[in-house]
C-alpha cells in the first residue's frame, strides 16, 4: 500500500494538537501496530515543536505554515518537514545530556530513537528547512 499525504499548520504550539491528529488518521491507513503508530506519533510532534520552538524563536503570532508530508513506498515512511524559519545549522541539532534531568530538550534524542535516520536536505523549492524522517516497516 503506497500513500502520500500533506497538510500545512500554522506555526504555533497551538497547532501542535492537529499535528498529532493529521498524523494519527494517515497511520490509521496503514497496517502496523499501535505502539507503533503512537511512536511515529511522538515523533512527528517533537519535530513539529522544534520547528515552532527553534525555528521561530522569539517570533510572536506568525502567518507562516509548516508543512508536513507522511509517504509510504515498499514498506518505507518517510515524513517530510518544511517550514521557514531560522535555517538549521545540521551539526547544532543535538539532546541535552540524559543524566541532565529536567524536563525538554530530549526531543532529538526521542526522534533518533524511533526513526531510522533524520536527514536536512537542501531541495526546498520555496522553504527554507526541510527535514526527512526514515522508517522501514
Amino acid at each position: 500500500m503506497d500513500i502520500s499525504e500533506s497538510k500545512d499548520f500554522i506555526v504555533s504550539t497551538s497547532s501542535l494538537k492537529e499535528v498529532r491528529v493529521f498524523s494519527r488518521e494517515v497511520f490509521e491507513k496503514i497496517n502496523i501496530q499501535q505502539e507503533q503508530k503512537d511512536e511515529l506519533v511522538l515523533a512527528i510532534a517533537e519535530a513539529a515543536q522544534n520547528i515552532v520552538k527553534h525555528g521561530y524563536k522569539g517570533v510572536e503570532n506568525t502567518t507562516d505554515k509548516m508543512q508536513i508530508k507522511i509517504s509510504l513506498k515498499n514498506n518505507e515512511l518517510e515524513i517530510g518537514f518544511f517550514d521557514k524559519g531560522k535555517p538549521v545549522v545540521p551539526g547544532n541539532v543535538q539532546h541535552r545530556k540524559l543524566d541532565d534531568i529536567k524536563p525538554g530538550g530530549l526531543g532529538t534524542f526521542f526522534i533518533k530513537q524511533i526513526m531510522d535516520e533524520a536527514v536536512f536536505k537542501k531541495d526546498q523549492k520555496g522553504w527554507v528547512n526541510h527535514l526527512v524522517l526514515t522508517k522501514r516497516i
